[in-house]
């Protein structure tokens, strides 16, 4: 898959969206009691969030939103992609697993290779964290040992390491730890098991705090709800950009399930 080159010579990366359905605030809730959702308001968010990429040069492809399924949204549990290949998952929810057959178009026209995992698997992107060549996986009620079996079948001969990490106080592995342009995986310390598991691990002072998507190698974009966080992450030389993503995190969604990056 060529990298094209934006104007600013940055390499031109893709980023796969769903908006959001009117149904969003009957989303499946795992940790968190159901507050009332705006939906009108998330909308206005989740254009917010898409702007945001598109000021970074990303080519934006917008997949059709899926009314009928509430957490369609929540795109990047539907596929992950690793180099050419896209991987369809399987969710655990089983009101979920009608999302994933119409990501398939989209997924096709941004790599060379699809595979997809089968049952009795599951597997939820969100619970799968890239940093560099590793693929943290995270044991989930969402991703089941099958499905941790299936991706590492399919990625280990494509040069990846691939390492479980149970779960059990968040609903997806990057409920709890996102990856910082260098590989530090930060996180809020209360919601991770063991942070020894990763190679380089820094705690953040809120729950919002822990989801970042990288926009470029010093850029990261996360929720407007974690100052503390954005001040830290600055400190360590980063360009923080944040945006409100309320609506969402009421769903327990976060920056990083908005959207699938393929980089």
């Amino acid at each position: 898959m060529a990298t094209e080159q934006t104007a600013a010579g940055r390499p031109r990366r893709t980023l796969l969206v769903r908006p959001p359905s009117t149904r969003l605030a009957d989303g499946e809730l795992t940790h968190l009691e159901r507050v009332p959702v705006d939906a009108d308001l998330a909308a206005e968010q989740w254009q917010r969030y898409v702007e945001v990429f598109r000021g970074y040069d990303w080519d934006v492809r917008v997949v059709p939103a899926a009314e009928a399924h509430p957490d369609g949204v929540f795109v990047e549990d539907a596929v992950v992609v690793f180099d050419d290949l896209a991987v369809l998952t399987r969710p655990g929810a089983l009101t979920r697993q009608g999302e994933v057959e119409s990501v398939r178009p989209a997924a096709e026209a941004v790599v060379t290779e699809l595979a997809q995992i089968t049952e009795p698997g599951t597997l939820e992107g969100g619970d799968v964290l890239k940093v560099g060549r590793t693929a943290y996986v995270g044991r989930t009620a969402r991703t089941n040992a099958d499905g941790a079996a299936q991706l590492r079948a399919l990625l280990e001969p494509r040069g990846w390491r691939v390492v479980e990490v149970p779960v059990t106080r968040a609903l997806h592995l990057k409920s709890a730890v996102t990856a910082l342009p260098d590989g530090t995986v930060i996180g809020y310390a209360p919601l991770v098991e063991d942070t020894g598991v990763f190679d380089a691990f820094v705690p953040v002072p809120e729950a919002e705090g822990s989801a970042v998507v990288v926009l470029d190698e010093s850029t990261v974009l996360m929720s407007a709800a974690a100052p503390a966080t954005t001040e830290l992450l600055r400190g360590r030389g980063l360009t923080v950009l944040t945006t409100p993503v309320t609506e969402f995190e009421k769903l327990e969604g976060c920056v990083t399930c908005l959207s699938v990056r393929v980089r």
